[in-house]
């Protein structure tokens, strides 16, 4: 079993940039993939991105790619997601997540464990 614990949100300027980080305790992060979801208000709970076990392969939703990037640090079981050039529609509650499988995935129902979330606030 893993704790996850979100933090380094914020409100941000559209164009500027926010580094989130996921600590986890319990189990070693190095034995799950890793993903981050968003959720704004009144919508469902979507992808952002993922990164395997090793990092050594990675996934984003296309409405982030390029902008931001997942980067782990398995010996201080911490996860990141580095945003750059941010949008008002990035504006949602982000959350981190494990999955026990070999595989990373894309999908919500597909991850074991959440954190409890983060705010993160785009204005325009």
């Amino acid at each position: 079993q893993v704790q996850l614990v979100e933090s380094g949100g914020g409100l941000v300027q559209a164009g500027g940039s926010l580094r989130l980080s996921c600590a986890a305790s319990g189990r070693t992060t190095s034995s799950y993939a890793m993903g981050w979801f968003r959720q704004a208000p009144g919508k469902e709970r979507e992808f952002v991105a993922a990164i395997s076990r090793s990092g050594g392969s990675t996934s984003y939703s296309n409405s982030v790619k390029g902008r931001f990037t997942i980067s782990r640090d398995n010996a201080k079981n911490t996860l990141y997601l580095q945003m750059y050039n941010l949008k008002p529609e990035d504006t949602g509650v982000y959350y981190c997540a494990a999955d026990a499988s070999i595989l990373i995935t894309t999908k919500a129902f597909g991850y074991d464990y959440w954190g409890q979330g983060t705010q993160v606030t785009v204005s325009s």
